[in-house]
């Protein structure tokens, strides 16, 4: 975590971190191989945001939107919002934190 980061974009590598957890138990349960690529890439992302690289803020934008990909891959187009409300309302947040333009200005400006 980095303090110095706008409020969004902490949150933002909260629920990164919070989502590779629940990822890597996920994967523990079933070893389904995309729940192991939803913890790596989680906390790779919540890693590279945290030190401010660009690199991080992509793949943590593509790995918010990697569970809508999934849903839709696997259950058709029209069912990619059919998941739990609890697990929809965190997944839309994290797209809208990271996609936040308080957060966009910031990574444009201080990312490396």
């Amino acid at each position: 975590m980095n303090p110095t980061q706008p409020q969004t974009l902490q949150i933002g590598v909260f629920l990164l971190y919070f989502n590779a957890v629940f990822g890597l138990l996920d994967f523990l349960r079933t070893s389904w191989a995309p729940f192991l690529l939803i913890a790596a890439g989680g906390a790779a992302a919540g890693y590279g945001i945290a030190n401010e690289r660009k690199w991080g803020y992509y793949l943590g934008v593509g790995m918010a939107a990697l569970p809508f990909a999934l849903r839709a891959y696997y259950n058709g187009l029209g069912n990619v919002l059919s998941a739990d409300v609890i697990t929809l309302l965190f997944e839309i947040a994290l797209v809208a934190l990271l996609l936040h333009p308080q957060s966009r200005d910031y990574q444009r400006i201080w990312f490396k």
